[in-house]
């Protein structure tokens, strides 16, 4: 994501934490939520994230039928002019060294930098412009404004790739930008590499820690992620409590908490994700009322993380993963 930071702290959301709430909502959701928050200085999401169902395929071969959220979609050979609407599938793509395939990806693919970013949104995607890069094939998240008819239309292949709800629905998403590309080997080396990375951080840390709760902040005005979704379940391999899960309302898995229900709730890790849009950090946190007095900001566990990394379904989990562990007195 790379639109300049929001530095203005209101009882809204800010337009990075929206972005960020966007890579793991779908899109019909985050409008309902910029609805509500319009309409009476808070909101809520409606809906968990949903997951493609897509199965893995044996060969690398062409022509070659994946399938996505959309339902299947057929290959007759390795694409060479890929365009990629989603940042997650960006950070796939290139993980698995399927980058030089790549022709154009959305104005929020900020990673790796190399990338070849452009103007096109994933938002409000224009078919048109899309179709301006003559691609072979097209990856999205979210089929907003008639994207996949439009690219029907001119029978373009177009792949769905939707939020992942699990670790399980992420790998199955690099399984298939495998097959789609012809990196089959390479994507599997990717997955098995985030696996062990994940499995190794979990194991570094003591057991003692199985029994501590976890505040997850997506934006300064205590929106939170709960153990229902994609981050939410990372905490819960940790074995730890996620407070959002106590919430009155989870509203689809990401509601918005207060500050006194975080200071009740007196968890012992905080974890910032909006770092980067909000400027949050150990400090800010440690400068609010009542907030001196939680655990965690009392025995200095209050980390900042990578906003975007923590709201993406990428190979970059595994970074994740080590800075919780680390976190928690692990490796």
């Amino acid at each position: 994501m790379s639109a300049p930071p929001s530095t203005t702290h209101s009882p809204t959301l800010s337009r990075r934490a929206l972005r960020a709430l966007a890579q793991v909502l779908p899109l019909t959701a985050l409008v309902t939520l910029m609805a509500l928050l319009a309409g009476c200085g808070s909101g809520s999401t409606p809906a968990p994230a949903a997951s493609a169902t897509i199965a893995p395929l044996a060969t690398a071969s062409f022509p070659v039928t994946v399938t996505g959220a959309n339902g299947p979609v057929r290959l007759d050979a390795a694409p060479k002019r890929i365009v990629s609407l989603s940042p997650t599938a960006t950070e796939m793509l290139y993980a698995m060294g399927a980058g030089s395939q790549v022709v154009a990806v959305d104005d929020q693919s900020d990673y790796p930098a190399d990338a070849p970013r452009t103007k096109l949104s994933g938002f409000q995607p224009s078919v048109e412009a899309v179709a301006g890069y003559n691609p072979d094939l097209v990856v999205f998240s979210e089929n907003a404004n008639g994207l996949l008819a439009g690219l029907n239309r001119l029978q373009i292949p177009a792949l769905e790739l939707p939020a992942a709800a699990d670790l399980g629905a992420s790998y199955q998403q690099e399984t298939v930008l495998g097959q789609a590309t012809g990196h089959v080997d390479q994507a599997a080396a990717v997955i098995e590499d985030t696996k062990k990375r994940v499995a190794a951080a979990i194991a570094s840390v003591p057991a003692t820690t199985h029994s501590l709760k976890v505040y997850h902040e997506l934006d300064p005005t205590y929106f939170s992620a709960t153990s229902s979704t994609f981050i939410g379940g990372i905490y819960k391999l940790f074995g730890l409590t996620n407070i959002a899960d106590a919430a009155k309302d989870t509203a689809g898995g990401y509601p918005q908490l207060s500050a006194e229900f975080v200071v009740t709730q007196a968890p012992d890790l905080i974890v910032l994700a909006d770092s980067k849009c909000c400027k949050q950090d150990a400090a800010t946190v440690a400068a609010r009322p009542a907030f001196a007095e939680v655990p965690a900001v009392k025995n200095h566990m209050v980390i900042s993380v990578d906003d975007d990394i923590a709201s993406r379904w990428g190979p970059r989990v595994s970074d994740f993963a080590e800075q919780i562990a680390k976190a928690l007195g692990g490796n």
